[in-house]
């Protein structure tokens, strides 16, 4: 089974894009054939500034290899090493009715938001059919929000398949993983850097302790005895403690004497031990970014391979000789 995710090259990373996807992403690897790729030409829709676009690319790459993605059990590569996407994207775009673009959530929502109308923001959803059938993708993880593209994906491929009478796209299946963690975020809502109520994963300690020292809480004193079921606190540290760890943590809620800035500095403990082994081989990667690249570019052969064959085919069917 063919599993196909798109990373975006977004920046800094914060726990919640870790636990709530990353994390789930690297695991596939185990899974399935995991093909996973920087979405690089899906940036160009928020990002105009060039070297924004090649240092998030770039810090892309290298979080992802840090946290565990291993280019020998999986294909991964930055979108834009393989060009073929866009062609497929032209070829889809022709089977695309603008009724099924204009009905589109993710645009909707975007300009809703003030994000400024364009062709590449309204043709995002064939970029993304193109991304998916490129492959022949059988599977597609993705949130909640993500759903409705990989239904416009799959009635893009039937309009083709339909029209020149042949099965030469796999009709691909989205999967949501009820079981993903909606992370919190320092004053309780989900996570969010719109939000600003990260807890960044690689950054200065002094940033993170920050950060975690800023989580909101309610105002019970020392000597008062703490509630752990809704604390954004204890939240937290379910997803870095192990069960005993956890009972050992509620019964010192449920003890008076320490207050809410002791359990603060036990999650900001057991983050620190969490990220620790990545943080290393992150910094070893930044040192090395020829390395990085050259990791890239075998993603890149072994998913050009693919992409070339699916396009000589493609191409013979529509008529480009």
């Amino acid at each position: 089974m063919r599993i196909l995710s798109g990373i975006q090259p977004s920046g800094t990373l914060h726990i919640g894009n870790y636990f709530g996807a990353i994390k789930r992403i690297i695991e596939s690897q185990n899974e399935g054939d995991l093909f996973a790729f920087i979405a690089s030409y899906h940036a160009l829709t928020s990002v105009k500034d060039k070297e924004v676009l090649e240092q998030n690319t770039f810090e892309a790459a290298v979080n992802f290899l840090a946290l565990g993605m291993d280019p020998e059990k999986s294909t991964f590569w930055a979108q834009h090493h393989v060009k073929e996407v866009l062609e497929l994207y032209w070829l889809l775009s022709n089977h695309t009715s603008m009724g099924l673009l204009e009905r589109a959530h993710s645009f909707k929502d975007k300009t809703a938001r003030g994000i400024q109308a364009n062709h590449g923001l309204f043709s995002y959803p064939v970029l993304m059919a193109a991304d998916i059938l490129l492959f022949d993708s059988n599977l597609v993880p993705v949130g909640k929000d993500q759903i409705q593209h990989v239904e416009i994906t799959r009635d893009i491929a039937n309009s083709f398949n339909h029209h020149y009478k042949k099965d030469i796209f796999v009709l691909p299946e989205s999967k949501v993983d009820e079981e993903l963690a909606t992370v919190p975020g320092t004053d309780g809502a989900k996570m969010s850097k719109s939000y600003g109520n990260t807890i960044d994963m690689f950054s200065t300690k002094k940033k993170i302790k920050k950060q975690v020292m800023g989580i909101v809480t309610d105002s019970k004193e020392l000597d008062e005895p703490k509630e752990w079921e809704n604390c954004n606190i204890y939240k937290l540290c379910e997803l870095v403690m192990n069960e005993d760890e956890l009972k050992e943590l509620q019964q010192r809620y449920a003890t008076p004497g320490e207050g809410y800035g002791h359990f603060k500095l036990t999650l900001l403990d057991k983050l620190n031990e969490h990220f620790a082994p990545y943080q290393e081989r992150r910094e070893h990667l930044i040192a090395n970014p020829k390395e990085v690249h050259e990791i890239l570019a075998f993603g890149a052969s072994k998913a050009s391979k693919i992409a070339s064959e699916k396009m000589r085919i493609l191409r013979d069917i529509v008529g480009l000789i």
